[in-house]
């Protein structure tokens, strides 16, 4: 097998374990795999920003406010003035987001994350530099946004 295989080979099995996961998290809880990961991540803290929370999602506060909003308009989670500070928001889960993440199957991009963490500082160095440097080759530009959470749809056009 050659290296060009193996490369492809990985990035399969990649997409398909990530896919099973988003469809199991669809499926048990009606939620993105994003979505999950977010409840996950806002269930260790009692409250956090969405700077904090982006860094602990490992994504830009944009991809992840678009979760949060989705997660808000769903109930699971909370918006809150700090205490404290009243120009800080804090993110929250409520008693249904909190019954969400103990329902939950595991979240893979958890796994993915520690399974980084756990590389030598070197390797997670050069498998970043050489996956951006495939990535650019391709042309895939741009801020993406979180795992298997879609920009929202366009709205469909009426037929006359």
């Amino acid at each position: 097998m050659t290296d060009s295989q193996r490369v492809l080979d990985a990035i399969r099995r990649l997409v398909r374990h990530l896919r099973v996961a988003d469809r199991a998290a669809q499926s048990e809880l009606g939620l993105s795999s994003a979505q999950l990961f977010v409840l996950s991540e806002l269930g260790k803290t009692p409250a956090i920003s969405l700077g904090e929370l982006a860094d602990r999602t490992h994504t830009d506060q944009s991809s992840v406010s678009v979760v949060v909003a989705r997660l808000v308009d769903a109930g699971l989670v909370q918006r809150e003035r700090a205490g404290e500070d009243a120009r800080r928001l804090e993110l929250s889960l409520t008693r249904a987001g909190r019954g969400a993440v103990q329902k939950a199957p595991g979240v893979m991009q958890e796994e993915i994350v520690q399974a980084v963490d756990r590389m030598p500082a070197t390797e997670q160095k050069r498998f970043a530099d050489s996956f951006n440097r495939l990535l650019d080759d391709i042309g895939a530009e741009g801020k993406p946004p979180m795992l298997f959470e879609d920009e929202k749809p366009k709205p469909r056009k009426k037929k006359s």
